[in-house]
């Protein structure tokens, strides 16, 4: 099989879809691995070591994306739409949800979409999407202490405090992947951290993994509030799989905040969890709405680049090297969970939350196997 893995192009956006050691586990399959030139080169992968690894250098973006499969990191930009075509599975984040003209795209085409985010595991997790969630969440930390600070507009709260002085208050929304890493990263620079989510049983396994270093809470509105307006920092970190995130934070809460105050929405790749939430870049990071400073930047961890390369690299590369060896068909027939990756085929939405969330019908993803 031909597998394309092209540069990435979204703004600030440093992986790459495969290492040298992926495409040499590839090519020793027999499958030839086109890298456009300078794929790799920010998460510090030169193409000689491409080349070394049996693979192709080619130097245009147009031949990477002339293969059978294409492994990306994000979404098709703008300028890459016109590469997609009938006979092109392409496997990356799609966040569907949120980029309408991807969706026009892969749909008017035929193409085959099979998204990382909604890839399950045998225990119904998310194994493509946990290794960059850890990543977010902990960088969700800091860049918020980062934004804190007064240079970038904020209160000039330090994290830790000083002797005498309290610490910073952090309210993390969602105690999954991303809430769990955030409170990780916060506790350890010794924040007052506190962390709300609706599943119960969720939040007393966070206490029994963090003890008395933070406090757990019920996500309910007026909770919500409450928590919102003693915060200096608050991180969205809720997710609804396949579907736009909820919008939990309100106009009225984030104005109850200290001017100065930062909102981290790292589910802004789903549409953020607040109502004055908006994707911005790497280039561009911040915005002020109602006082609060917001960071919500939809790829964050291309801000370190290599660590999140490794990370999900080493995840994605056994679904590929079975879409590579066996044909896509095959693949999500032996891997039930694989299949719910399935979101693109046939000019048709596969998976039914996105389907539902966009308002069209959906396509049994068994019709495409058969």
């Amino acid at each position: 099989m031909r597998i394309g893995v092209p540069k990435e192009i979204k703004n600030h956006e440093y992986r790459v879809g495969m290492t040298p050691s992926g495409a040499r586990q590839l090519s020793t399959r027999g499958h030839e691995i086109l890298v456009e030139a300078g794929a790799g080169v920010s998460a510090g992968f030169p193409d000689d070591d491409y080349r070394a690894a049996g693979a192709r250098i080619v130097s245009a973006a147009a031949d990477a994306w002339d293969a059978d499969l294409v492994v990306k990191v994000k979404e098709p930009q703008s300028a890459e739409l016109g590469y997609i075509r009938r006979d092109l599975v392409l496997f990356t984040y799609l966040h569907l949800v949120t980029c309408p003209e991807v969706v026009d795209a892969m749909t008017k085409s035929g193409a085959v979409g099979i998204a990382y985010e909604t890839v399950t595991d045998a225990h119904g997790d998310l194994p493509l999407l946990v290794p960059m969630s850890e990543v977010a969440g902990r960088l969700s930390v800091q860049v918020g202490a980062w934004a804190l600070m007064l240079p970038q507009g904020g209160s000039g709260v330090l994290l830790p405090g000083v002797a005498g002085v309290p610490p910073c208050k952090v309210t993390i929304l969602g105690a999954g992947t991303v809430g769990t890493h955030a409170a990780w990263t916060a506790v350890g620079f010794g924040a007052d951290v506190t962390i709300m989510d609706v599943n119960v049983r969720r939040l007393r396994q966070i206490e029994e993994i963090f003890g008395a270093r933070l406090k757990t809470c019920y996500s309910e509105p007026d909770a919500i509030a409450t928590h919102v307006a003693a915060s200096d920092l608050l991180i969205g970190a809720v997710l609804v799989r396949g579907k736009h995130a909820p919008k939990l934070v309100t106009r009225e809460m984030l104005r109850s905040m200290r001017p100065g105050s930062v909102f981290v929405d790292v589910g802004i790749d789903q549409g953020g969890c607040a109502e004055t939430s908006r994707p911005t870049t790497h280039a561009d990071p911040l915005y002020v709405e109602e006082g609060v400073l917001h960071y919500c930047v939809a790829n964050m961890p291309g801000a370190v680049a290599r660590t999140s390369t490794h990370a999900l690299t080493q995840a994605t590369l056994p679904y590929a090297i079975e879409i590579a060896t066996h044909g896509w068909r095959e693949a999500l027939r032996r891997d039930p969970g694989l299949c719910q990756g399935l979101q693109v085929w046939n000019g048709g939405i596969t998976y039914r939350p996105l389907a539902e969330d966009l308002g069209v019908p959906s396509l049994p993803p068994e019709q495409a196997l058969t």
